[in-house]
């Protein structure tokens, strides 16, 4: 095992997986995740997109290659009262498990500038 942040919390994340999911499992729900189409049955992606009513926070790491921020700005621009933020992490795709500061604080804006709204929904 080798000494970055990273690979440390992946080691243990998967120690805690392989006891409590079936390797059977786990394959299937990753299949499911790579098949799902948003815009399957529906005329496009942007289409589906624009039908999200609700306010919706879009974040992207800047260095992530499975998620890429050119994804998830298209994402965004179509989603109507869609937020957009993106941070800067060296940990690429795991930016979202280690940098939890960063995402606390913009999920915390967000809500409090959603209060309004969520509280409707209540």
């Amino acid at each position: 095992m080798n000494g970055y942040k990273a690979a440390s919390y992946q080691n243990y994340q998967g120690e805690k997986l392989v006891k409590r999911y079936n390797a059977y499992s786990y394959f299937y729900l990753t299949k499911a995740m790579d098949s799902h189409n948003l815009a399957r049955g529906r005329a496009s992606l942007e289409v589906a997109l624009n039908g999200i009513s609700c306010p919706t926070l879009v974040l992207a790491v800047n260095t992530d290659v499975l998620f890429p921020p050119a994804e998830q700005r298209f994402i965004a621009q179509h989603i109507p009262n869609a937020t957009y933020q993106e941070i800067e992490s060296s940990y690429g795709h795991d930016g979202f498990l280690i940098e939890t500061k960063k995402l606390t604080a913009i999920i915390h804006n967000f809500l409090e500038n959603k209060k309004a709204y969520i509280n409707e929904l209540v």
